[in-house]
């Protein structure tokens, strides 16, 4: 399937733009895709298998061959996965960029990013030029869906550097044709303060740095809903998705708020994108596929609306391509109809969390995303908590420490009533009861980047 050079669509939206990027493939029927994805699957399989050494030592020791597949089921039970763990040693094992990359040679590669290693060390990711060229439309297909436009002003607060971060967004917002203000990290107060200067439409972000800067906002007496900034293109961690998140970001903003994103091993990345219409985020799985499959056998499906383990799998990329791989995600899924009109499926929640962040306390499965969501679901509190886990005997106790909004606490309440009213709340959420700790705001670090909440605390065995 080829990338076609800019929107194609009969229809227009309400500016007077095509409403789709490329609409045969955005509203393709989902037994044609199908059959063009598991032909893209087949052809994978055995370039992988044929060419990059990684694939065909691990499959071989599961006795796995891409002949094997013959449907879509057969590539969700037969194909064995692959782990950052794995990823992690190969590159240790085999320098620099691995086995299971094709492009080893400077002259075939466009660029070269990474991301933290469980050692430390960086995991490195080298992108051909092809795959690099297609990436940037793929993130433009992604960003018309949230609602980027060439006459919008996009001002970028992600990192730029050694992770992709950013990057995305830029290749799309550039192949889009829309301007574009990579400001970066900065400080809190220069990104509010070009957001009045230059009057973007668009702010691109993490969800916790959309959420510190209300609160830097709030300190520079800034009303963000009397801004310009009409779109928030959040990624990068999970949240964006979560309902109370949404609430007060989109509230707090005045703006509609897309979320965006995937991981690292997977760019391009934004092949999962919130839709306008406030369906979750579809997944262009004609390009990243995803399957929703069973936590405890990553070979068995799930039914649509189960909860489970998410997986991806390139479908194009040939320089570092991921088959079947487990970021550790978890979310459902849907085929629904959408009603943008695009056919792809959607993570109704997005990204719901990670599962090795899942928390074991007292035999209750305790997420962060739900610890969040609960907090967010009560006016008075501010941007910031973290999650303190100890072990008194042979018990795990669990604390939240949440700072209070200095701009509603004196409606809302003493801090013994905002204390009861959250953990009513994480009751209802976690089915347990968790303690909180209201604490002044700017007790705890401010998020510029992505959200560090949990401190776990207990004795390692």
């Amino acid at each position: 399937m080829a990338t076609k050079q800019g929107p194609q669509s009969t229809a227009l939206d309400d500016r007077g733009f095509p409403r789709f990027w490329d609409e045969e493939r955005e509203t393709m029927p989902r037994d044609q895709r199908d059959e063009l994805v598991l032909a893209r699957m087949q052809h994978q399989l055995h370039y992988v298998y044929e060419q990059l050494p990684f694939y065909r030592r691990h499959y071989d020791a599961h006795g796995f061959h891409p002949d094997d597949v013959k449907s879509l089921a057969d590539f969700t039970n037969k194909v064995p996965v692959i782990t950052k763990k794995m990823l992690v040693a190969d590159q240790l094992e085999h320098p620099p960029f691995g086995s299971y990359t094709a492009t080893t040679s400077m002259a075939d590669i466009a660029r070269i990013h990474g991301s933290s290693g469980t050692s430390g060390v960086p995991t490195l990711y080298a992108v051909s030029q092809k795959d690099w060229d297609r990436a940037a439309d793929v993130h433009a297909m992604a960003q018309w869906c949230g609602g980027i436009r060439p006459d919008d002003l996009v001002q970028v607060g992600f990192p730029f550097g050694l992770f992709f971060g950013g990057w995305g967004t830029v290749q799309g917002v550039e192949r889009i044709g829309a301007a574009l203000f990579p400001l970066g990290v900065a400080e809190s107060e220069k990104h509010l303060e070009f957001i009045q200067r230059l009057q973007p439409r668009v702010f691109s972000g993490t969800p916790s740095y959309c959420m510190h800067l209300i609160s830097v906002a709030q300190k520079m007496g800034i009303n963000l809903r009397d801004s310009s900034v009409e779109v928030l293109l959040v990624g990068g961690e999970p949240g964006g998705s979560l309902p109370g998140t949404r609430q007060i970001l989109e509230e707090a903003w005045g703006a509609t708020l897309i979320d965006a994103g995937s991981t690292s091993e997977m760019y391009p990345f934004q092949t999962n994108v919130g839709c306008p219409s406030k369906s979750g985020t579809h997944l262009i799985t004609d390009e990243v596929f995803t399957e929703i499959v069973d936590k405890d056998d990553l070979n068995v499906a799930v039914d649509d609306g189960e909860r489970g383990a998410i997986i991806y799998t390139h479908l194009w990329r040939e320089s570092q391509p991921m088959i079947r791989f487990a970021p550790g995600d978890e979310s459902y899924i849907s085929h629904e109809p959408c009603g943008c009109g695009r056919t792809y499926p959607r993570l109704p929640e997005g990204v719901l969390g990670r599962l090795d962040d899942m928390l074991v306390i007292r035999g209750a499965n305790i997420f962060p995303s739900a610890i969040e969501t609960a907090l967010r679901s009560v006016g008075g509190f501010g941007p910031e908590f973290e999650i303190r886990v100890t072990k008194r005997g042979a018990l795990d106790e669990i604390l939240v420490r949440a700072e209070h909004d200095p701009a509603v606490s004196a409606t809302a309440g003493s801090h013994d009533e905002l204390k009861a009213q959250g953990e009513v709340m994480l009751k209802r959420m976690t089915g347990i009861r968790v303690p909180i700790e209201v604490i002044e705001p700017g007790s705890l670090p401010a998020t510029v980047f992505k959200a560090r909440r949990v401190v776990d605390e207990r004795p390692r065995p």
